[in-house]
Protein backbone atom coordinates (compact mmCIF):
# COMPACT_ATOMS: atom_id res chain seq x y z
CA UNK A 1 0.00 0.00 0.00
CA UNK A 2 1.20 3.51 -0.85
CA UNK A 3 1.65 5.45 2.41
CA UNK A 4 3.41 8.43 0.83
CA UNK A 5 0.34 10.59 1.54
CA UNK A 6 -0.10 9.46 5.15
CA UNK A 7 0.71 12.93 6.58
CA UNK A 8 0.17 15.07 3.53
CA UNK A 9 -1.43 18.01 5.36
CA UNK A 10 1.53 18.55 7.68
CA UNK A 11 3.84 18.07 4.68
CA UNK A 12 2.30 20.93 2.69
CA UNK A 13 4.57 23.96 2.13
CA UNK A 14 4.28 26.51 4.94
CA UNK A 15 2.83 29.08 2.53
CA UNK A 16 -0.31 26.91 2.29
CA UNK A 17 -0.84 26.61 6.05
CA UNK A 18 -2.77 29.90 5.99
CA UNK A 19 -4.97 28.99 3.03
CA UNK A 20 -8.61 28.30 3.87
CA UNK A 21 -9.43 24.58 4.01
CA UNK A 22 -12.28 25.35 1.62
CA UNK A 23 -9.66 26.37 -0.94
CA UNK A 24 -7.42 23.31 -0.65
CA UNK A 25 -7.81 20.20 -2.80
CA UNK A 26 -8.87 17.42 -0.40
CA UNK A 27 -9.26 13.72 -1.34
CA UNK A 28 -12.57 12.14 -0.35
CA UNK A 29 -14.10 8.69 -0.14
CA UNK A 30 -17.59 8.18 -1.57
CA UNK A 31 -19.66 5.73 0.51
CA UNK A 32 -16.54 5.23 2.57
CA UNK A 33 -17.76 2.27 4.61
CA UNK A 34 -19.15 0.08 1.84
CA UNK A 35 -16.07 -2.16 2.07
CA UNK A 36 -17.70 -3.89 5.06
CA UNK A 37 -21.26 -4.43 3.83
CA UNK A 38 -23.02 -7.42 5.34
CA UNK A 39 -24.46 -9.46 2.46
CA UNK A 40 -26.91 -11.12 4.86
CA UNK A 41 -28.30 -7.91 6.37
CA UNK A 42 -31.80 -6.59 5.70
CA UNK A 43 -32.36 -4.11 2.89
CA UNK A 44 -32.46 -0.48 3.97
CA UNK A 45 -35.90 0.94 4.69
CA UNK A 46 -35.93 3.21 1.63
CA UNK A 47 -35.85 0.36 -0.90
CA UNK A 48 -39.07 -0.21 -2.83
CA UNK A 49 -41.60 -2.88 -1.84
CA UNK A 50 -41.13 -4.54 -5.23
CA UNK A 51 -37.39 -4.86 -4.71
CA UNK A 52 -37.97 -6.22 -1.22
CA UNK A 53 -40.34 -8.84 -2.65
CA UNK A 54 -37.84 -9.76 -5.37
CA UNK A 55 -35.04 -10.02 -2.81
CA UNK A 56 -37.19 -12.24 -0.62
CA UNK A 57 -38.05 -14.59 -3.49
CA UNK A 58 -34.63 -14.94 -5.10
CA UNK A 59 -31.97 -13.54 -2.78
CA UNK A 60 -29.46 -16.00 -4.25
CA UNK A 61 -29.51 -13.78 -7.36
CA UNK A 62 -30.20 -10.35 -5.90
CA UNK A 63 -27.63 -10.40 -3.08
CA UNK A 64 -24.52 -11.04 -5.23
CA UNK A 65 -25.68 -8.25 -7.56
CA UNK A 66 -26.28 -5.88 -4.66
CA UNK A 67 -22.87 -6.65 -3.23
CA UNK A 68 -21.11 -6.06 -6.59
CA UNK A 69 -22.82 -2.74 -7.22
CA UNK A 70 -23.14 -1.35 -3.70
CA UNK A 71 -19.47 -1.90 -2.81
CA UNK A 72 -17.59 1.32 -3.64
CA UNK A 73 -14.47 0.84 -1.51
CA UNK A 74 -12.17 -2.08 -0.67
CA UNK A 75 -9.90 -0.57 1.99
CA UNK A 76 -10.61 -0.13 5.70
CA UNK A 77 -11.11 3.32 7.15
CA UNK A 78 -7.62 3.21 8.71
CA UNK A 79 -6.11 2.28 5.35
CA UNK A 80 -8.01 5.06 3.62
CA UNK A 81 -6.71 7.55 6.18
CA UNK A 82 -3.14 6.36 5.67
CA UNK A 83 -3.55 6.71 1.90
CA UNK A 84 -4.54 10.37 2.30
CA UNK A 85 -8.35 10.41 2.42
CA UNK A 86 -9.53 13.32 4.57
CA UNK A 87 -13.24 13.48 3.66
CA UNK A 88 -15.52 10.55 4.50
CA UNK A 89 -19.05 10.13 3.15
CA UNK A 90 -20.76 8.29 6.04
CA UNK A 91 -24.37 7.12 5.64
CA UNK A 92 -25.71 6.35 9.09
CA UNK A 93 -28.74 4.19 9.92
CA UNK A 94 -30.49 2.19 12.62
CA UNK A 95 -31.52 -1.31 11.60
CA UNK A 96 -35.25 -2.08 11.61
CA UNK A 97 -36.45 -4.18 14.53
CA UNK A 98 -33.15 -3.72 16.36
CA UNK A 99 -33.75 -3.13 20.07
CA UNK A 100 -30.18 -1.92 20.63
CA UNK A 101 -28.93 1.61 20.00
CA UNK A 102 -26.21 0.38 17.67
CA UNK A 103 -25.92 2.34 14.44
CA UNK A 104 -24.51 1.03 11.17
CA UNK A 105 -23.59 2.42 7.77
CA UNK A 106 -25.67 1.71 4.69
CA UNK A 107 -25.58 1.43 0.95
CA UNK A 108 -28.65 -0.62 -0.05
CA UNK A 109 -27.75 -3.03 2.79
CA UNK A 110 -26.10 -2.48 6.17
CA UNK A 111 -22.48 -2.85 7.25
CA UNK A 112 -21.37 -5.37 9.84
CA UNK A 113 -19.16 -2.76 11.55
CA UNK A 114 -20.93 -0.24 13.77
CA UNK A 115 -20.63 3.52 13.48
CA UNK A 116 -19.00 3.95 16.89
CA UNK A 117 -16.43 1.22 16.17
CA UNK A 118 -15.47 3.13 13.03
CA UNK A 119 -15.28 6.51 14.73
CA UNK A 120 -13.13 5.01 17.48
CA UNK A 121 -10.72 3.75 14.80
CA UNK A 122 -10.57 7.25 13.30
CA UNK A 123 -9.94 8.79 16.74
CA UNK A 124 -7.11 6.32 17.39
CA UNK A 125 -5.51 7.09 14.01
CA UNK A 126 -5.70 10.83 14.63
CA UNK A 127 -3.80 10.48 17.91
CA UNK A 128 -0.82 9.23 15.92
CA UNK A 129 -1.18 11.96 13.29
CA UNK A 130 -1.81 15.16 15.29
CA UNK A 131 -1.53 17.53 12.32
CA UNK A 132 -3.99 15.74 10.04
CA UNK A 133 -7.59 16.98 9.86
CA UNK A 134 -10.60 14.91 8.78
CA UNK A 135 -14.04 15.97 7.56
CA UNK A 136 -16.75 13.47 8.49
CA UNK A 137 -20.00 13.96 6.57
CA UNK A 138 -22.80 12.07 8.32
CA UNK A 139 -26.04 11.79 6.37
CA UNK A 140 -29.17 9.76 5.50
CA UNK A 141 -29.94 8.69 9.11
CA UNK A 142 -32.50 6.04 8.13
CA UNK A 143 -34.41 4.74 11.13
CA UNK A 144 -33.09 7.35 13.58
CA UNK A 145 -35.59 9.16 15.76
CA UNK A 146 -34.77 12.26 17.79
CA UNK A 147 -33.61 10.20 20.74
CA UNK A 148 -31.20 8.17 18.56
CA UNK A 149 -29.80 11.37 17.08
CA UNK A 150 -29.12 12.91 20.46
CA UNK A 151 -27.59 9.70 21.81
CA UNK A 152 -25.31 9.45 18.77
CA UNK A 153 -24.25 13.10 18.97
CA UNK A 154 -23.49 12.72 22.69
CA UNK A 155 -21.27 9.70 21.91
CA UNK A 156 -19.43 11.60 19.16
CA UNK A 157 -18.76 14.57 21.43
CA UNK A 158 -17.48 12.27 24.15
CA UNK A 159 -15.25 10.36 21.72
CA UNK A 160 -13.56 13.26 19.93
CA UNK A 161 -13.74 15.78 22.78
CA UNK A 162 -11.58 18.85 22.23
CA UNK A 163 -10.52 17.61 18.80
CA UNK A 164 -14.03 18.39 17.48
CA UNK A 165 -13.97 21.75 15.71
CA UNK A 166 -17.09 23.86 16.40
CA UNK A 167 -18.69 25.64 13.48
CA UNK A 168 -17.38 29.16 13.22
CA UNK A 169 -17.42 32.19 10.95
CA UNK A 170 -13.67 32.76 10.83
CA UNK A 171 -11.45 31.22 8.18
CA UNK A 172 -10.39 27.66 8.90
CA UNK A 173 -6.76 27.07 8.02
CA UNK A 174 -4.33 24.34 8.92
CA UNK A 175 -2.35 26.75 11.09
CA UNK A 176 -5.44 27.86 13.04
CA UNK A 177 -6.65 24.27 13.48
CA UNK A 178 -3.25 23.12 14.71
CA UNK A 179 -3.07 26.01 17.18
CA UNK A 180 -6.48 25.05 18.61
CA UNK A 181 -5.90 21.29 18.58
CA UNK A 182 -8.88 20.67 16.31
CA UNK A 183 -8.73 17.62 14.03
CA UNK A 184 -12.36 16.74 13.26
CA UNK A 185 -14.95 18.72 11.30
CA UNK A 186 -18.28 16.91 11.60
CA UNK A 187 -20.93 17.72 9.01
CA UNK A 188 -24.42 16.56 10.06
CA UNK A 189 -27.13 16.49 7.41
CA UNK A 190 -30.09 17.04 9.75
CA UNK A 191 -31.88 20.02 11.25
CA UNK A 192 -30.73 18.72 14.62
CA UNK A 193 -27.26 20.06 13.79
CA UNK A 194 -28.43 23.58 14.58
CA UNK A 195 -28.81 22.60 18.27
CA UNK A 196 -25.13 21.70 18.61
CA UNK A 197 -22.29 24.15 18.02
CA UNK A 198 -19.93 21.21 17.39
CA UNK A 199 -21.84 20.17 14.27
CA UNK A 200 -21.44 21.73 10.85
CA UNK A 201 -24.25 21.92 8.28
CA UNK A 202 -24.54 19.49 5.37
CA UNK A 203 -21.78 19.75 2.78
CA UNK A 204 -23.06 19.97 -0.83
CA UNK A 205 -22.11 16.92 -2.92
CA UNK A 206 -22.09 17.30 -6.70
CA UNK A 207 -23.40 13.87 -7.70
CA UNK A 208 -23.83 13.38 -11.43
CA UNK A 209 -25.85 10.15 -11.25
CA UNK A 210 -24.27 9.13 -14.59
CA UNK A 211 -22.85 5.84 -15.83
CA UNK A 212 -20.00 7.19 -17.98
CA UNK A 213 -17.01 9.43 -17.39
CA UNK A 214 -18.32 11.76 -20.09
CA UNK A 215 -21.60 12.15 -18.25
CA UNK A 216 -19.88 12.81 -14.91
CA UNK A 217 -17.45 15.32 -16.43
CA UNK A 218 -20.23 17.16 -18.27
CA UNK A 219 -22.21 17.46 -15.06
CA UNK A 220 -19.25 18.68 -13.00
CA UNK A 221 -18.23 21.20 -15.66
CA UNK A 222 -21.79 22.54 -15.70
CA UNK A 223 -21.69 23.01 -11.94
CA UNK A 224 -18.30 24.69 -12.16
CA UNK A 225 -19.70 27.15 -14.69
CA UNK A 226 -22.45 28.03 -12.20
CA UNK A 227 -19.84 28.90 -9.54
CA UNK A 228 -18.60 27.10 -6.47
CA UNK A 229 -20.29 27.27 -3.04
CA UNK A 230 -18.68 29.57 -0.49
CA UNK A 231 -17.91 26.82 2.01
CA UNK A 232 -16.86 23.17 1.73
CA UNK A 233 -18.27 21.23 -1.21
CA UNK A 234 -17.62 17.88 -2.86
CA UNK A 235 -17.14 17.04 -6.53
CA UNK A 236 -18.04 13.38 -6.96
CA UNK A 237 -16.10 11.37 -9.54
CA UNK A 238 -18.24 8.32 -8.75
CA UNK A 239 -20.31 6.58 -11.43
CA UNK A 240 -23.86 5.24 -11.07
CA UNK A 241 -25.62 2.40 -12.88
CA UNK A 242 -29.39 1.97 -12.80
CA UNK A 243 -31.20 -1.34 -12.25
CA UNK A 244 -31.83 -1.75 -15.99
CA UNK A 245 -28.11 -1.57 -16.81
CA UNK A 246 -27.23 -3.93 -13.95
CA UNK A 247 -29.79 -6.47 -15.16
CA UNK A 248 -28.53 -6.35 -18.75
CA UNK A 249 -24.85 -6.61 -17.74
CA UNK A 250 -24.65 -9.43 -15.17
CA UNK A 251 -20.87 -9.86 -15.55
CA UNK A 252 -20.09 -6.24 -14.75
CA UNK A 253 -19.72 -4.56 -11.36
CA UNK A 254 -19.17 -1.06 -10.05
CA UNK A 255 -15.47 -1.88 -9.90
CA UNK A 256 -15.22 -2.83 -13.60
CA UNK A 257 -17.31 0.22 -14.54
CA UNK A 258 -15.09 2.52 -12.46
CA UNK A 259 -11.86 1.08 -13.83
CA UNK A 260 -13.00 1.27 -17.45
CA UNK A 261 -13.82 4.98 -17.06
CA UNK A 262 -10.88 5.92 -14.88
CA UNK A 263 -8.50 7.17 -17.57
CA UNK A 264 -10.96 9.85 -18.73
CA UNK A 265 -11.70 10.87 -15.16
CA UNK A 266 -7.98 11.03 -14.36
CA UNK A 267 -7.24 13.34 -17.29
CA UNK A 268 -10.04 15.67 -16.25
CA UNK A 269 -8.90 15.63 -12.63
CA UNK A 270 -5.32 16.58 -13.49
CA UNK A 271 -6.58 19.71 -15.25
CA UNK A 272 -8.50 21.01 -12.23
CA UNK A 273 -7.55 23.85 -9.93
CA UNK A 274 -8.17 24.33 -6.19
CA UNK A 275 -8.60 27.80 -4.71
CA UNK A 276 -11.34 30.37 -4.17
CA UNK A 277 -12.09 31.22 -7.80
CA UNK A 278 -15.66 30.45 -8.95
CA UNK A 279 -14.48 27.54 -11.12
CA UNK A 280 -12.14 26.00 -8.54
CA UNK A 281 -12.69 22.70 -6.71
CA UNK A 282 -12.37 21.75 -3.05
CA UNK A 283 -13.11 18.16 -1.92
CA UNK A 284 -12.89 15.57 -4.69
CA UNK A 285 -14.35 12.15 -3.86
CA UNK A 286 -14.35 8.87 -5.71
CA UNK A 287 -14.76 5.11 -5.53
CA UNK A 288 -12.03 2.51 -4.97
CA UNK A 289 -9.63 5.07 -3.60
CA UNK A 290 -7.17 2.32 -2.68
CA UNK A 291 -6.42 0.73 -6.06
CA UNK A 292 -6.82 4.00 -7.98
CA UNK A 293 -4.42 6.92 -7.36
CA UNK A 294 -7.12 9.45 -6.48
CA UNK A 295 -5.38 10.65 -3.31
CA UNK A 296 -2.02 11.44 -4.86
CA UNK A 297 -3.63 13.18 -7.85
CA UNK A 298 -5.89 15.37 -5.71
CA UNK A 299 -3.15 16.28 -3.23
CA UNK A 300 -0.84 17.20 -6.12
CA UNK A 301 -3.35 19.84 -7.28
CA UNK A 302 -2.35 21.95 -4.26
CA UNK A 303 0.99 22.62 -5.91
CA UNK A 304 -0.88 24.95 -8.27
CA UNK A 305 -1.77 27.16 -5.31
CA UNK A 306 1.90 27.94 -4.71
CA UNK A 307 1.87 30.06 -7.85
CA UNK A 308 -0.75 32.30 -6.26
CA UNK A 309 -0.63 34.79 -3.41
CA UNK A 310 -1.93 32.86 -0.35
CA UNK A 311 -3.75 35.97 0.87
CA UNK A 312 -6.03 35.65 -2.16
CA UNK A 313 -7.03 32.14 -1.13
CA UNK A 314 -9.22 33.19 1.77
CA UNK A 315 -12.08 34.87 -0.10
CA UNK A 316 -14.46 32.08 0.92
CA UNK A 317 -15.38 31.34 4.51
CA UNK A 318 -16.69 28.10 6.00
Amino acid sequence: MDHSCRDWMSALPEELWDVSLTSLAIPGSHDAMSYCLDINSPLVRSESDFFRLLDGLCCCFTRPAIFKWATTQDKSVEEQLSMGIRFFDLRVAHKPNDSSRNLYFTHVIYTHITVLETLESIATWLKSHPKEVVILACSHFEGLDDRCHESFIFSVKKLFGIKLCPRMESVLTLRSLWASGYQVILSYDSQIAARHKELWPAIPYWWANKRTAEGVISYLDWNKAMGRPESFFVSGLNLTADKSYITKNPKESLRTLTYSNWESLRKWLEEQMPGSDPWSLNIIAGDFVGPLPLCSLVIALNRKLRRKNPSQMNNYYP
